[in-house]
């Protein structure tokens, strides 16, 4: 088969390859695999060579037909993947901003009908038409910042009907552009208001009646589950998550965010796929998680945004072994940020995490965390191709510039979708 799209001569093709069987971990994840004069070959929606662009130009077949991208100057990269997103919601919460700044709590917004409240009343009150093109939207946002893949989470329905709507809507929004969404089933994000006083109530109506449904429509890969307290406890988390894995889901999971309640430690016994946010996990959490390999997803611009005073202790977790996957959490109260590259700051400043460390976060170890490592997150052979083009002259510019979109060109599935 002959190329379709040759991309040549980039400063630095940093492919972080060599992961796909288990995420990145200990002095592996430190360390990146750089080609300098680098080239990728593609053919149809595969990567077919990888290397140094004299080696590739020999390899492979280049006709009229072929797309060829000069990136002197430039670095490649694979497609980034943001594996925590809320992308499908309605309505937006900027009111919430003059409360943070008076420092209320995240907690006490919530009590007095706010935070994912708020969010759950404009889900509801939308159409699944309406949640779409909101949601096609915030995907273009994604795409013109360098992210190909982003797992994407119900959870602001919080009725049988809403929730699967949500879905529906999450499944739609896939199909119409070209991010790949992998839908997460995040019922149990709060306790409505009808439930407030009984949520055991609620949980039963996620278990005997959404999941069952999620499941027969294959709406969803994994379930996750808000565990926090003033939300759902550790038991009340390990019902949802016991339902769910019996029934055939991946498990992700909330956890220790705010008090640590031992969410890591459950995510670490049930096997989850990831444990996230983290913000206060224990010792023992992080021992646990490092022994079982759940994938700590860290999200920093979320901290960021509640103007928290401590951040998740990354390095000790990569000391003790935890692989780690970064994202930012996108959604319309605490993160309303969808940038990757705003992450990538974020992690160098404040959670001490090297450049090459968080390129690996936000690359394969990322992959890892929506269960597509098999098919994106380095610039392999035979892996999708899906990468994206920045105008830096190598890979930790990206960490030194704040602010700016620093991408010139995205890759999807062997495509060009977006130039600038």
């Amino acid at each position: 088969m002959n190329t379709t799209l040759l991309i040549k001569n980039a400063n630095q093709v940093v492919t972080s390859r060599g992961a796909s069987k288990e995420p990145l971990t200990g002095k592996a994840f430190k360390e990146l695999q750089v080609i300098t004069d680098g080239a990728v070959a593609v053919s149809g929606d595969k990567i077919t060579a990888v290397g140094p662009t004299a080696e590739v130009q020999k390899q492979v077949n280049v006709d009229e037909k072929t797309r060829v991208v000069d990136a002197s100057g430039k670095v490649v990269l694979p497609g980034l993947v943001d594996p925590h997103t809320h992308v499908v919601f309605g309505g937006s919460r900027e009111h919430e901003l003059t409360l943070k700044l008076q420092g209320v709590p995240y907690l006490e917004i919530l009590a007095r009908g706010g935070g994912i409240l708020s969010s759950v009343e404009a889900t509801r009150a939308a159409s699944k038409e309406e949640l779409v093109e909101a949601g096609k939207r915030y995907c273009r946002q994604m795409l013109a910042q360098g992210t190909t893949t982003a797992e994407s989470k119900s959870g602001y329905g919080l009725t049988v009907e809403d929730e699967i709507k949500t879905l529906e809507a999450i499944r739609e929004v896939d199909r119409a552009q070209p991010v790949d969404l992998v839908p997460t089933f995040l019922g149990a994000h709060a306790v409505p208001k009808e439930y407030k006083e009984n949520p055991d109530r609620y949980l039963d109506l996620v278990i005997e009646e959404m999941l069952p449904r999620v499941v027969e429509q294959n709406l969803a890969r994994y379930c996750d589950v808000f565990c926090e307290e003033g939300i759902f406890s550790v038991a009340q988390s390990r019902r949802v998550l016991e339902a769910a894995r019996e029934m055939g889901l991946g498990l992700k999971m909330h956890a220790d965010e705010i008090v640590p309640l031992g969410g890591a430690e459950l995510a670490a016994e049930l096997g989850a796929v990831s444990a996230d946010h983290l913000l206060v996990i224990s010792e023992q959490g992080i021992e646990k998680m490092a022994e079982a390999g759940v994938i700590g997803v860290i999200l920093p611009g979320t901290t960021f945004y509640l103007c928290e005073d401590h951040y998740a202790p990354a390095r000790k977790m990569i000391e003790t072994g935890v692989p780690l996957a970064l994202a930012t959490d996108f959604n319309p109260g605490s993160s309303p940020n969808n940038n990757l590259q705003v992450v990538v700051n974020l992690a160098c400043l404040y959670l001490r995490m090297t450049p090459s460390e968080v390129i690996n976060a936000i690359t394969i170890n990322a992959a890892h965390a929506v269960g597509r490592p098999d098919k994106v997150g380095s610039l392999e052979k035979g892996k999708k191709a899906d990468l994206a083009i920045f105008e830096a002259p190598n890979y930790e510019y990206l960490a030194y510039r704040y602010g700016t979109n620093l991408v010139s060109s995205v890759v999807k599935n062997g495509e060009i979708v977006v130039e600038v």
